[in-house]
């Protein structure tokens, strides 16, 4: 049997947390080791657990026949086709099943979630970032949960735009729920993709879609976050990214709008960086370098009356494109007090500029 196989087992096997699993996993190196070592597992009731599940291995043959039927794929963790981003979170699903026609490792893949409550404001927001962000980097990879709201907008959206675009399911892959958005899951298996932790006849559990959200923040280089109240999953899907060091974005709103007191929060405590179009946030991931303008170019080119100190920040920042303030004051050696105030004034002289995430970078 493959090594797929075991790893199923083994996510099918009750009283064997996720946890457990990759823990048995780094001891054995494999999953199919696991097996052929169990007597030597110390910890006696995952033995007897692992000794014991024989629906486990009957669940995992019937699954595998299942997808061999229906054209889907079994991925299994250390697949080369296994999600690599995902594949570096310690809490990786086992297997994943997946029906598309898209490279899960793509260079370029951000996660967009927001409220099911979605505003005319959050729409205009997804057609927007969409379009620009298509233009600009056509090749990303657009991540959500196909729920109803801003997933199914930030969906429909990229297919409108040609951008591909995944849906990370919380039930298994033989249905889709919301029963509503079948017809744009048809449309993303075409041009994009779904993808699954849960085998099949898994139904859409509320705890699921908690388990969901660390696939869509593992899975991407970065999460966006369109609208959200105070409370909500997209929240948790934006810790849980800034858990796997991953960045994240918001959209600012009203400050009395309800459906953006979640991401004016995350912004306020600097849990994540703000961004007001594509532009922005393809410049700060450095996957898009705007043109510069000719007077820009010319105005940096000369910098009249320049400091020593200014020419020790200018200096350093040719040599690394873009630095945050902490980088750029141990570089330099100037306090950072001292460098906030004299990045204000070089900023005010048009030379540099405070992009999202917190970076300086030379307007040249």
């Amino acid at each position: 049997m493959p090594e797929r196989f075991y790893l199923l087992v083994l996510a099918l096997t009750r009283g064997v947390s996720l946890t457990q699993s990759h823990a048995l996993l780094r001891h054995f190196g494999t999953a199919t080791a696991i097996f052929e070592n169990i007597s030597s597992i110390e910890t006696l009731r995952i033995r007897k657990a692992l000794q014991t599940n024989v629906e486990a291995f009957r669940r995992a043959e019937a699954e595998l026949v299942f997808c061999e039927q229906k054209n889907i794929e079994c991925i299994g963790l250390g697949d080369s086709n296994y999600p690599t981003r995902l594949q570096d979170c310690p809490d990786a699903p086992l297997v994943l099943f997946y029906r598309g026609n898209i490279n899960l490792n793509a260079k370029h893949i951000v996660s967009v979630v927001g409220t099911r409550r979605i505003t005319g404001y959050g729409q205009d927001i997804c057609r927007h970032f969409c379009a620009e962000l298509q233009r600009i980097v056509p090749d990303t990879l657009v991540v959500s949960g196909l729920a109803y709201g801003v997933d199914i907008e930030i969906h429909r959206q990229s297919l409108a735009c040609g951008l591909a675009t995944l849906g990370i399911l919380a039930h298994g892959i033989d249905q889709i729920y919301p029963a509503l958005h079948r017809p744009v899951a048809v449309d993303m298996v075409q041009r994009g993709g779904l993808l699954t932790e849960y085998i099949s006849q898994t139904a859409p559990e509320k705890g699921h879609f908690v388990r969901r959200n660390r696939i869509v923040a593992g899975i991407s280089d970065a999460t966006i976050v369109v609208e959200s109240a105070l409370k909500g999953g997209s929240l948790i899907t934006a810790n849980l990214a800034g858990s796997y060091n991953r960045e994240v974005f918001a959209f600012p709103g009203r400050a009395n709008d309800t459906y953006s007191e979640g991401c004016n929060r995350i912004i306020r405590r600097q849990e994540a960086a703000l961004i007001t179009s594509a532009e922005d946030f393809a410049e700060a991931m450095m996957w898009y370098t705007p043109p510069t303008k000719k007077k820009k170019a010319d105005q940096s080119q000369f910098f009249p009356d320049m400091t020593d100190l200014e020419r020790s920040v200018i200096d350093i920042l040719r040599e690394n494109e873009r630095l945050q303030l902490d980088q750029l004051a141990v570089k330099t050696g100037i306090a950072v007090h001292a460098l906030n105030a004299l990045l204000f004034e070089m900023e005010i002289k048009g030379w540099l500029k405070p992009v999202p995430g917190g970076f300086y970078r030379l307007l040249t």
